[in-house]
């Protein structure tokens, strides 16, 4: 399946078509109606990679990418297509895969902190608009200046509410933070919990340096994050979490320049998501990274319906061009068909523009770089069949796989160390036992204060001497307070 540090594709009858390995870092797009073939595209391609030593990252929206665990099982129309395409080294296989899910269900949990997903995606996350945005910008900022960290979604509410009672001594360093908008963070915060979203946030955050192992033979490993629950119910936690992922390979990952082969390959299912109703600054954000992450050896393919679901700026940037067949039932499908084949390099044998409506299951149009990094004409392309299971493996083969796993046990347990929320507990309850103690304090002075006034008995007998001294004059006035005092006395 390797030929000269390449990639097979497939094939036709002009002879095999390769991809340059040293070019699977100027990243790539697979495209194509529902049910074309484009899930056997992004498994062989995966196959390739491992085999050249490339680890892979990918994930499996429908749930049946975890047969690269497992070989393919013979079958005439497989054999037929090996023939087709004159693959003279074809042998079923399976490959090194490593499984993966947000939630732990269907594979390893896969965690990340608050601080370390950032006020920039999280506000994407949230939905949030400028003015929440800037509150939020103002929570991490906070954390940072105060040393607290931030690690899940507990720790950032903590944080809301304690800016909210103390948004006036705060306003003068960290701007007007508006209890109302405090409080619209905190209802999204609790959307997010419904989803699920709490699983993602947390200690022990994976390792980036986990993605990127090779078994002992030197195959890449194929690490599958399984999305099937996490698409349906968040996709926008989806497109949040590759986006992260992506700039933490970029900020990690230290410059290699050009090399012979990618350190690292991701495919982008579903690519539509990370994109729709995405703010501005988001999306120069992950213009910025495709473009400059390929100097860190990462390749990055996007897997959609259609080429225009990518904005231009990114589309741009893609070497590798692999469209499935595409349906004209309307007139906006009849005018993104004659986009999509104007992006391809002409072929003066091939009317693209037809054949894209015409593509058979398994067929495909292909652009790939040559050495020089120019797009070649657009082949029609039979796609080589794939070594390792079409299909899901069952349920039972998952687990063992799981078990056998070089991570079981390093991310199953979670662990909640001391941070924010821990933090301002304790200095609420501080506060509060202060403000308890000078409510006492302030009782024991009152209670001292009352008890030097006179009883009733007291007042009553010293007015009557007053009155009788006023009345028998001073010399009778000394001798009946003698008397009165002596009994004042000794009562």
């Amino acid at each position: 399946m390797i030929n000269n540090n390449g990639l097979l594709l497939g094939g036709n009858e002009k002879g095999q078509v390769i991809m340059n390995a040293a070019m699977a870092n100027r990243h790539g797009l697979i495209a194509g109606a529902t049910g074309t073939g484009k899930t056997v595209t992004l498994q062989i391609l995966a196959e390739g990679f491992s085999r050249l030593g490339v680890p892979v990252f990918m994930a499996d929206v429908k749930g049946d990418l975890s047969g690269l665990s497992k070989p393919a099982k013979p079958h005439a129309k497989i054999d037929e297509r090996v023939n087709k395409i004159k693959i003279t080294d074809y042998q079923a296989r399976q490959y090194p895969t490593v499984f993966w899910d947000l939630f732990g269900d269907q594979g390893h949990p896969f965690r990340t902190t608050i601080s370390e997903l950032g006020p920039l995606l999280l506000s994407s996350l949230l939905e949030l608009n400028d003015t929440q945005t800037g509150i939020l910008y103002s929570a991490f900022r906070i954390a940072d200046d105060n040393e607290w960290l931030v690690l899940d979604l507990k720790d950032l509410r903590s944080m809301l509410t304690w800016m909210g009672n103390n948004a006036k001594e705060l306003k003068s360093e960290y701007g007007n933070l508006s209890n109302a908008s405090i409080g619209a963070i905190q209802r999204r915060l609790l959307v997010l919990e419904e989803q699920r979203a709490e699983y993602f946030f947390g200690e022990p955050a994976a390792d980036i340096e986990d993605l990127m192992k090779t078994d002992f033979s030197g195959n890449g490993v194929i690490s599958i994050m399984d999305v099937t629950k996490l698409i349906s119910n968040s996709p926008r936690l989806y497109a949040t979490f590759l986006l992260w992922l992506l700039s933490e390979l970029f900020e990690e990952l230290p410059e290699v320049g050009d090399a012979d082969r990618p350190k690292l390959v991701f495919f982008f299912d579903e690519a539509h998501l990370l994109f729709d109703q995405a703010p501005r600054p988001l999306l120069d954000k992950v213009e910025q990274v495709v473009r400059l992450i390929r100097s860190k050896g990462v390749g990055i393919y996007f897997i959609s319906q259609s080429p225009l679901d990518i904005p231009e700026d990114v589309l741009g940037q893609l070497g590798l061009r692999i469209q499935h067949a595409l349906r004209a039932f309307t007139p906006k499908d009849r005018k993104a068909i004659k986009a999509v084949a104007d992006n391809f390099r002409p072929n003066p044998q091939l009317d693209t523009r037809q054949v894209i409506t015409e593509l058979g299951i398994g067929e495909a149009l292909v652009s790939t770089l040559d050495a020089k990094g120019s797009p070649t004409i657009v082949e029609k392309v039979l796609i080589r069949p794939p070594e390792s299971q079409m299909g899901p493996i069952s349920a039972n083969e998952r687990k063992e796989l799981i078990k056998r796993s070089p991570f079981n046990g390093k991310y199953d347990e979670a662990v909640d160390r001391e941070s924010a929320y821990e933090m301002l507990k304790r200095r609420a309850l501080k506060v509060a036992q202060e403000a308890a103690r000078e409510k006492d304090q302030k009782t024991s002075t009152s209670k001292k204060r009352s008890s030097t006034r006179q009883s009733w008995s007291e007042a009553m007998i010293k007015s009557a001497a007053r009155s009788i001294g006023t009345s028998l004059g001073r010399e009778g006035g000394k001798f009946l307070r003698g008397i009165l005092g002596s009994f004042l006395r000794t009562k």
